[in-house]
């Protein structure tokens, strides 16, 4: 398996594995990600060069967004001033489903982040998501804490305020790594 960066070309098809993925926790009877992700949001974070794939030859296994931004609203300005990598969108196709590769990519993205020169890789999961959140636990995060108040988009009661944090490190992933080097990290 390796990993690229995300081209233009696969914003149709990343907005289709989000729909699967959708489809798939909402069977579990998880509400999260109800609503289709803005694909202006998506091509943007593509031409950003945040948004990676994991490729099995032709086809896509997953994808992981990481970027330096955090969502407002939901770390504290200490925290901010930590050299952070964040993750977001991490899926992987129920075709390579318990094969471990979520994990991978996150293991991927903190090699990334410690030579980036970042502390931490940081997320926010769905607050009512609880099997996620033991995922990301059993990935080695810490919960930080969760966030409920509103956001600042529509001040309603936050759904993505389950924080959590792990110590960036040079992992073992086993992945082939075709994109470019990290930019470094200004603490």
């Amino acid at each position: 398996m390796k990993i690229t960066s995300a081209t233009p070309e696969d914003l149709q098809h990343l907005l289709d594995f989000r729909q699967e993925a959708a489809a798939w926790i909402s069977r579990l009877g998880i509400d999260q990600w109800r609503r289709p992700y803005p694909a202006d949001r998506l091509l943007n974070a593509i031409e950003q060069g945040t948004v990676f794939m994991l490729r099995d030859g032709g086809r896509t296994a997953g994808t992981i967004t990481l970027t330096s931004e955090a969502e407002e609203g939901l770390w504290t300005e200490e925290e901010l001033a930590e050299p952070s990598l964040f993750v977001n969108k991490l899926t992987v196709s129920r075709d390579y489903a318990g094969e471990n590769w979520g994990g991978r990519l996150l293991d991927w993205a903190s090699s990334r982040g410690y030579r980036a020169g970042a502390k931490w890789i940081r997320l926010d999961a769905w607050t009512t998501n609880e099997p996620l959140q033991r995922y990301y636990l059993d990935q080695g995060f810490q919960h930080v804490r969760t966030v409920l108040q509103g956001n600042a988009v529509n001040g309603g009661p936050r759904v993505s305020g389950w924080l959590a944090q792990r110590a960036t490190s040079e992992a073992e992933h086993g992945l082939t790594d075709e994109t470019p080097s990290p930019q470094p990290m200004n603490a």
